[in-house]
């Protein structure tokens, strides 16, 4: 606690200039990222490259390299042995694309949030260029895009099932997961004169090799020819992997690619407390780099830099959810006394305000692993979740020992506020019987509003995603409003909701729209399911099949299936009117229209359709047309037939005006009526 206070200032070499100034001819290890260099433990590339300083490496930092060719590469000059590569903090494809694959123009982690500074598929271009530049040095690729990328997986964007990303890039070892455990070995085994090759038994760690190298002992999965022709065997092998990720049940995979053999060995173990507790004590300066200043800063700083990770993993094993094929279901924390100087040390820093804007994690009140027998005999398989559907009667619960950290770090001299932003796992806070820590979220640790993700609310849906049903949600809901009129704040749950999930029916949709009406809830932000590589989810999504079933789920893959169950979850946008009724007639529940859409989005939509009435036009003989609308009115004349599609300066006549055919040479009108209107039409066309 004497020193953390100290307040780093000193960033990592990006260029040759910054080596010289060291005093440094040669780098042992260059540490290449796709996200702008921010030196915060919130990002890969600076716990890697913070790491390898601290085992007594000269690392470089290769952030965001010019892709067009291998130039960047050769920044350095050739590093002693090897490169260490990671994709960003956000996969790539993500970050630049929406989920209606429309190109974004932002980007957080990137010089001023501008878009275009990193490549599609950051990952194996980064891997590309650096076998490019320097062919005989190893090349370790880790981060999160490359670990759910490492089996054959199904790429939402190309539509099509893709072999591992070890095949695609030319990586020499993939590294899954939080890679601390792989990278400090790796590295001294490379700087032993190990070649890296041999380097093939690293727990954490995938390889590709030929059939006679296997391990002698594995299971193995369909390959990759196999999975992208047999959606059944596709469906399979993601059990098999997903069965296969816990450190102490899981054994080692196997999976043939095009012609290699991936061998993914079993997870690295996740760092213990001390463990933990020495990567986030590493001299981070914990800012974006000068050189980025001028070009606006790097935004993804503003939400971490006042922020403290608390805990890795997470045991709510949600099927949408990446987690537990990167991270893993096994939950490990920092200690007390780590926490609270990281968070004294923030106090110091000139731009602190003292808001710590939260202490958490990937989920905030996870503090311990799930269970014992967890730790004795590795988490449960075959899709079981540990708070889905009822929580599980071996579950730990218990908020005490995060409530004490909150407190401690509530007293600290400089620290108005401390957040919980990172989210809570309601349905593990409904389970503690001691309601103490409840009482004190909501009266010190809510900014006005608290983020809780329910999802949705139909059965069916929330059991393929993994998450209890709304019944669990309805009860904290109560309880939070309770809590919080009683300690006299006006405070507000914002809930994140997903449309389109698999296994959500339009009906679904319909029952979550009725369910948001009857609650008073209106979200401002939703989400279509996204099917990033490496979830069960997106299994579901490519095959239509449940991989622990194989029994049939239903998937909404049109555009305007997605749309309108998109447009249910904002009914009171008047903008949504049209998408809603529509959405409301096809399952006949007109009876909801109401109450749903507002009047004025109602009357839009009765206008519209008023106007899109398709009209029967008949051409009588002497050239003039009559136009029925639906068989309602009477046939009016309207006029010569050949020009009837073409309307210049954009007015049409009013209802009832009759004309006759365009003058020919020599025509006479009949009558005066017909002269006038043919007039209004010849001036209008001249208009």
């Amino acid at each position: 606690m004497e020193n953390s206070s100290q307040i780093y200032t000193e960033f990592l070499p990006i260029s040759r200039a910054d080596m010289e100034a060291r005093g440094w001819e040669q780098l042992d290890f260059v540490v290449v990222g796709g996200d702008a260099y921010v030196d915060h433990p919130s990002f890969g590339t600076a716990i890697i490259s913070r790491l390898l300083e601290a085992e007594g490496y000269k690392v470089g930092v290769l952030a965001q390299p010019r892709y067009t060719d291998c130039e960047d590469f050769k920044r350095f000059g050739k590093p002693k042995y090897g490169f260490f590569i990671g994709g960003g903090n956000v996969d790539s494809m993500v970050s630049h694309y929406s989920v209606a694959k429309i190109p974004r123009a932002e980007d957080e982690y990137s010089p001023g949030g501008k878009g275009g500074a990193r490549p599609d598929r950051s990952a194996t271009v980064y891997t590309r260029l650096a076998k490019q530049a320097y062919p005989d040095l190893p090349v370790i690729l880790g981060g999160l895009e490359a670990s759910l990328r490492r089996f054959a997986h199904y790429d939402y964007w190309l539509d099509t099932v893709l072999p591992s990303i070890a095949e695609d890039s030319g990586a020499d070892i993939i590294s899954f997961g939080m890679g601390e455990h792989q990278t400090v070995a790796i590295a001294r085994r490379l700087a032993a004169g190990e070649p890296v090759s041999s380097i093939t038994d690293v727990d954490g760690t995938c390889y590709l090799t030929d059939f006679d190298h296997l391990p002698e002992k594995y299971v193995e999965c369909a390959g990759f020819k196999k999975v992208a022709s047999d959606k059944t065997a596709y469906a399979k092998a993601c059990r098999i992997q997903m069965d296969n990720q816990d450190v102490v049940s899981g054994q080692i995979i196997v999976q043939k690619q095009s012609e290699k053999y991936l061998v993914q060995n079993i997870p690295a173990k996740p760092l213990v407390r001390w463990e933990l507790d020495r990567v986030y004590a590493l001299p981070y300066t914990r800012r974006y780099h000068p050189i980025y200043e001028a070009m606006g800063g790097v935004p993804a700083i503003r939400e971490v830099q006042f922020s403290i990770i608390q805990n890795r993993g997470c045991f709510g094993g949600c099927n949408f959810c990446a987690i537990q094929l990167h991270q893993g279901r096994r939950v490990t924390s920092r200690s007390a006394d780590s926490i609270v100087a990281e968070a004294e040390r923030m106090t110091h820093e000139p731009d602190f305000k003292g808001y710590i804007h939260d202490i958490g994690g990937p989920t905030a009140n996870f503090r311990f692993p799930s269970c014992r027998e967890q730790m004795l005999r590795g988490m449960c398989n075959g899709g079981k979740h540990c708070l889905a559907p009822t929580t599980c009667s071996h579950m730990i619960v218990d908020h005490s020992d995060y409530l004490k950290i909150l407190r401690r770090v509530r007293e600290l001299p400089g620290v108005k506020k401390v957040f919980i932003r990172s989210g809570i796992r309601f349905d593990y806070l409904m389970a503690d019987p001691d309601d103490t820590f409840f009482k004190e979220l909501v009266e010190y640790h809510v900014s006005g509003q608290l983020k809780v993700a329910p999802e949705h609310c139909a059965p069916n849906t929330l059991a393929y995603m993994g998450k209890p049903p709304i019944q669990t949600f309805n009860k904290f809901k109560d309880k939070f409003y309770e809590l919080s009129k009683k300690a006299g704040k006006k405070q507000y749950l914002v809930p994140y909701l997903m449309s389109s999930h698999p296994g959500s029916t339009l009906s679904d949709a319909v029952y979550l729209a009725e369910y948001l009406y009857k609650n008073h809830m209106r979200p401002e932000q939703v989400q279509d399911f996204y099917p990033t590589p490496g979830t069960v989810s997106t299994c579901m999504f490519y095959t239509g099949l449940d991989p622990y079933t194989l029994k049939p789920v239903f998937v909404e893959k049109t555009a305007e299936g997605k749309a309108l169950q998109r447009a249910l979850l904002q009914y009171y946008e008047p903008r949504n009117a049209e998408k809603v009724i529509k959405a409301l007639k096809m399952p006949h529940r007109e009876d909801l229209i109401p109450l749903l859409v507002p009047a004025e989005g109602r009357r839009a939509v009765q206008r519209s359709a008023r106007r899109a009435e398709a009209a029967e036009v008949t051409i009588h003989n002497d050239g003039t047309y009559t136009v029925r609308h639906n068989g309602k009115g009477k046939g009016r004349p309207q006029g010569h037939a050949a020009p009837a599609n073409r309307s210049a300066g954009g007015r049409q006549p009013s209802p009832g005006a009759r004309f006759a055919p365009r003058s020919a040479p020599g025509h006479k009108p009949k009558n005066d009526q017909q002269k006038e209107n043919t007039t209004w039409k010849n001036t209008n066309r001249k208009k």
